[in-house]
């Protein structure tokens, strides 16, 4: 090698979506394909896509599944980027520095070597180990695969009776359009109430809500077996008290940072089972390995503490951030605040930052107040009712969270409130946030300045 010659170096990326993808994608903004080659490992049919929109597809708002993929595996390829489609990394050689990799549909295996390393592997669905779990008919939905694998359920069904096992965002979000579809649905929910994410009084609005929509409720029920006929296929979901016949069954359970492989390799995993990174993202530890998206733990800005959120905002965040240090600049995460919005038929949902629960988890002592206002002038056509609770730290004052159940414009109103937790505001200081107002948008006391006020007045009192 002459004395100008550089040495080029080869990043691995685990994972062919938003946190993966976007790493490589910035790696390669950064630096052209003689100075780094990169490979990277997707062991389904689909790259770049959004998982988010899934039930939107379902439900038959999105019409074409290939809608939902922002980059295709061709134009990844067409930048620079050696993607290995339907191969997945089966272990991590973290003294050897490389990974071992294997065609999903063949038997050989290979090794590849990397400088540096990504781990983006994202989430996986929870399946409880049940008696019948595994019958025809019975989908998790975490991947496009997952998602055509439930349309081509739903197509081949003979019946239109559908069960949720699980209220929480993928649940509620399903429900809805299995609605649309034309299904009976039922939902069972160990909760006393759906959406977990927001304390119960909150969620008892999203129950009238899914009622309001037709869903049968079914909640504080454990789900106990799943019931199948003689051909395989599912019939019913029993809980301890009743059976509820299905001809499809979606789980919603939620989510668990697919870490397997980083555990196998001896790397850093968190109290949730994510993987700890710096805030650059990279592997504590560890110089030469990252890791970002669905499989990592995140600090969080209000509590302190690390949590588990899987979210495609912060995948893509993470993937920029650790493609620009791969890149050769600098940049890092500083955390969340745990910012989530959704809806169910004309309802918006929306929560950031504490809820109760997770309050009294990182020792504050608070207050609350819950608000009832509307989204526009009262006497501006088309005004609905709009519900905000909003916690803040007893004494302080500090905004702890603020949750939101409303009709049109109650959603996005929530990025108000995190963008004071991210700043640290007391709910004093955002009684003065000088908010847009006009009578289509809000009433004059926009109704985050509304429960702003109410909560002076209870820390003030408390």
């Amino acid at each position: 090698m002459s004395a100008g010659e550089r040495v080029r170096e080869r990043l691995v990326v685990i994972g062919g979506d938003a946190a993966g993808m976007s790493a490589a994608s910035q790696a390669r903004r950064l630096r052209g394909p003689d100075e780094l080659e990169i490979v990277a490992f997707e062991r389904g049919h689909f790259s770049s896509y959004s998982a988010c929109g899934i039930p939107y597809w379902v439900g038959g708002d999105v019409e074409d599944r290939d809608e939902l993929v922002a980059r295709s595996p061709e134009e990844h390829r067409e930048r620079g980027i050696d993607l290995r489609m339907r191969t997945e990394v089966v272990e991590i050689d973290v003294a050897g520095r490389r990974v071992r990799a294997r065609e999903v549909d063949g038997a050989a295996a290979y090794w590849t070597s990397y400088d540096q390393l990504v781990i983006a592997t994202g989430a996986r669905p929870v399946r409880p180990r049940l008696p019948g779990i595994d019958s025809a008919g019975v989908h998790g939905v975490q991947t496009l695969d997952d998602g055509q694998a439930l349309l081509d359920s739903l197509r081949a069904a003979t019946g239109r009776r559908a069960v949720v096992v699980g209220a929480g965002y993928i649940g509620v979000e399903m429900a809805e359009a299995l609605i649309r579809r034309g299904y009976e649905v039922t939902v069972v929910n160990r909760g006393a109430e759906p959406m977990s994410t927001l304390d119960p009084d909150m969620g008892c609005l999203v129950h009238e809500a899914m009622t309001g929509l037709g869903v049968t409720m079914v909640d504080d029920a454990e789900v106990t077996k799943i019931l199948a006929g003689d051909d395989g296929r599912v019939r019913a979901v029993a809980t301890r008290d009743a059976e509820y016949p299905a001809d499809v069954v979606v789980l919603g359970i939620g989510v668990r940072p697919e870490t397997s492989l980083a555990r196998a390799a001896g790397l850093p995993v968190g109290e949730s089972g994510g993987l700890l990174t710096d805030l650059s993202m990279r592997v504590r530890g560890h110089t030469d390995i990252w890791a970002g998206g669905d499989c990592v733990e995140v600090h969080d800005l209000v509590s302190g503490r690390e949590r588990h959120i899987a979210l495609g905002t912060h995948a893509n965040k993470h993937g920029r951030i650790i493609g620009t240090n791969v890149g050769g600049g600098y940049a890092t995460f500083p955390g969340v605040v745990g910012t989530a919005v959704s809806k169910v038929c004309d309802l918006e949902i929306a929560r950031t930052g504490l809820r109760e629960k997770d309050a009294r988890r990182a020792g504050l002592q608070y207050v609350t107040v819950t608000v009832e206002s509307t989204g526009r002038a009262r006497y501006y056509p088309g005004s609905a009712p709009m519900t905000v609770k909003m916690l803040a730290e007893r004494g302080t004052g500090r905004l702890l969270g603020v949750q939101i159940v409303g009709r049109e414009g109650a959603a996005k109103r929530v990025d108000v409130a995190a963008v004071a937790l991210t700043a640290g505001m007391t709910v004093e200081h955002m009684t003065s946030l000088d908010l847009g107002y006009a009578p289509p948008f809000s009433p004059v006391w926009d109704p985050i300045l509304v429960a702003a006020r109410k909560a002076v007045g209870a820390v003030r009192d408390a």
